[in-house]
């Protein structure tokens, strides 16, 4: 017996990238729910954001935020308590990196090297918050709520920005770009996160799991990578992301309407 995971991206992927819907999203939903197949939101979104987002997709299982920073598993998905886990907020939780002050103070020691070239997701106001990405208030406070990475806004030169992304990888982060923002944080990706917890219902339940990935952005290339099956989905805004591996599947939709195509394609929905 096979037990399939699907883990997916949100922005752009799951939602549409611009009105954040996903209405074309909900047959192919319906369908992994019927067959009982999780679908684990895999995103740079924080805690706070993916709550009411989950509530309103339904998604009951476990989750992973800020681009793979960390795992979190409702209570009673796993026989016993997951490996390397704390119990944080009424959930599971399994942390890759350092808390989001650490990578604060580095940026810090570097600020004065690119000044004006760059917002610091931290510093922003709501308002700036909504402006550069479209939420409304209430989303836009909860995004500015995270854990663990923080995100930078680039407003510099392509130039500047290697140079940028040259001195905080010296200094011990690991940047990652995403649709938006450049995410400053520890080794950790959405592909780790991926992996770990594959080998975690693997170990606590004795069957064999394939995993499928989706995703749109940057950032999604270490989850991409990482599956047994992975999918871009078209960008209304990017170019797919360049994904190292033999077999690859592209939507020929955007967003959602390609999130539901290529699941109801490939799983036999």
């Amino acid at each position: 017996m096979t037990k399939t995971l699907v883990f997916t991206d949100m922005d752009g992927t799951l939602l549409d990238h611009h009105t954040y819907s996903f209405e074309a999203a909900k047959p192919a939903l319906a369908a992994l729910d019927k067959k009982n197949i999780p679908v684990i939101p895999t995103t740079s979104k924080t805690f706070a954001e993916l709550q009411p987002l989950r509530e309103d997709i339904n998604l009951t299982g476990p989750f992973i935020i800020e681009n793979g920073a960390a795992i979190f598993i409702p209570h009673g998905f796993f026989k016993q308590k997951p490996s390397g886990t704390v119990w944080v907020d009424g959930y599971w939780c399994k942390a890759f990196i350092s808390s989001k002050n650490h990578w604060i103070k580095l940026l810090e020691k570097i600020s004065g090297d690119f000044e004006g070239s760059y917002k610091q997701f931290s510093k922003m106001s709501i308002e700036d918050i909504q402006a550069c990405t479209g939420l409304d208030e209430q989303s836009a406070s909860l995004a500015a709520k995270r854990q663990f990475g923080e995100p930078v806004l680039w407003e510099g030169s392509d130039d500047n920005k290697q140079l940028f992304l040259d001195a905080i990888t010296q200094r011990g982060a690991f940047p990652l770009e995403g649709g938006r923002f450049i995410h400053v944080s520890g080794n950790c990706d959405k592909g780790q996160a991926l992996s770990w917890l594959a080998k975690e219902y693997q170990r606590q339940n004795g069957v064999a799991v394939q995993t499928v990935a989706l995703g749109d952005g940057k950032n999604d290339i270490a989850m991409l990578e990482a599956a047994d099956i992975s999918i871009r989905i078209l960008s209304p805004v990017n170019p797919p992301p360049d994904v190292k591996k033999e077999e690859v599947y592209t939507s020929t939709l955007n967003g959602p309407e390609g999130w539901t195509e290529m699941l109801t394609q490939l799983l036999s929905l």
